[in-house]
Parts: C-alpha cells; structure tokens; sequence
C-alpha cells in the first residue's frame, strides 16, 4: 500500500495530476483546494496517498492529500457516512478544508447554519455529518497555528447577511468577507440583519 509520493509535477488539470516519481507517471486524484496549494508543473511536491480498487474491474484509483490532517478528514468522511465514495469523500473534503478548525467546531456544536452557510453543504448533507461525526473529528490534530477563521461568522445574524449578499449576486467569499468586516469594525455593537447588509455594502 502506497503511503505517500514524492516527485514532480508533470501535469495539473481540473481533478487530478500526473506526478513523475522516478519517470514513472501516477494519476492521483485531488481536490480543487489541493489543487491550488500545489506548485506548478516542473516542481516537486509530496502527497499523502489512499487507493482505492474499483468493484467491476476498473483499477486502482489514487487520492492525493498535502497533510496527513485533510487525509484525516477524508478518512472520517468515507468510513462514517453510509454510501460515501472516494469521489464524494474528496468533494466533501474540499469543502471542510475551507477551514479545518471552523468545521470541526460546527460538527461538535452541531451548528446546521454554518455548514450550508459557509461550506456550502445541503440541509440534509449536514444533519448526516453532524450525527455521524460526533466525537470522530476530536482525534484529528489540527496545525498548531491553525485558528478559526469563519469564528466571527457563526452566529445567526451574520449568516443570514451572508446568504442575502449572495442571493444579490456576491459570490460566497466576497460576501463573507464583506460581512466579517462589519462584525469586526462594529465588534459589541447591537446590528440587525438589514444593518449589517447595508454596511457590508457600502464598503464597496
């Protein structure tokens, strides 16, 4: 079983690269934010490998991670949600890594909003994640300097200010952006939802 590869890349497309360990080319399938930490074609880079063997005959497929932590996280998706595949499991994946700690602190405190808001999972995606990875995350080591980023954003209000500035036409990072802005500058402060909007607006 393969644990890690360590060479250089040899291509970067939409799902996966070619990495040259040896002048032998592996395929390895890799998530969209994978995808853009890595370096450029003709550099090297090292991965954390899992295979997967198809059920009809299809070959071993590999999955590629920059930390053994996001290799984690597609571990926890794969092995506790039912019908789960690498596929789904990488997707998944790509979406927690938007921010490691944020999530696993909307798993433990079962925080629905967070994970549609701010993740971008469906309603019914994130009622099974919450109740399958209840207490599963908590051995997973986070970086030693990884700290919440989305920490200002939990609360009700401020996620549906995010959601209205998306519904408007704001992409999703613009406007959490926007709205973490507002919650800093305005920190202890008492702001309604259509508050917050119109500040986050006139930013621009």
């Amino acid at each position: 079983m393969i644990a890690f590869l360590d060479g250089i890349i040899d291509l970067k497309s939409a799902e996966h690269i070619i990495l040259n360990v040896n002048g032998i080319g592996y395929e390895i399938n890799i998530s969209n934010s994978a995808l853009a930490r890595l370096p450029e074609p003709g550099q090297q880079a090292k991965l954390y490998i899992y295979e997967t063997t198809s059920m009809y005959g299809g070959g071993v497929s590999l999955y590629g991670f920059l930390t053994l932590e996001e290799k984690d996280i597609f571990m926890s998706f794969k092995d506790n949600l039912k019908n789960t595949g690498a596929k789904k499991a990488l997707d998944y994946t790509d979406k927690a890594m938007k921010s490691l700690p944020d999530f696993t602190a909307a798993i433990n405190q079962k925080n629905l909003k967070l994970l549609i808001s701010i993740f971008g999972f469906r309603s019914n995606t994130a009622e099974k994640l919450v109740v399958a990875l209840q207490g599963k995350l908590d051995k997973i080591k986070l970086p030693s300097a990884g700290k919440e980023k989305w920490s200002l954003l939990t609360d009700n209000k401020s996620i549906d200010a995010i959601q209205a500035l998306i519904s408007l036409g704001y992409k999703e990072l613009q406007a959490k952006i926007m709205v973490e802005k507002v919650i800093t500058e305005y920190a202890g402060t008492e702001l309604k939802i259509e508050n917050i909007i119109k500040l986050a607006l006139k930013q621009l």
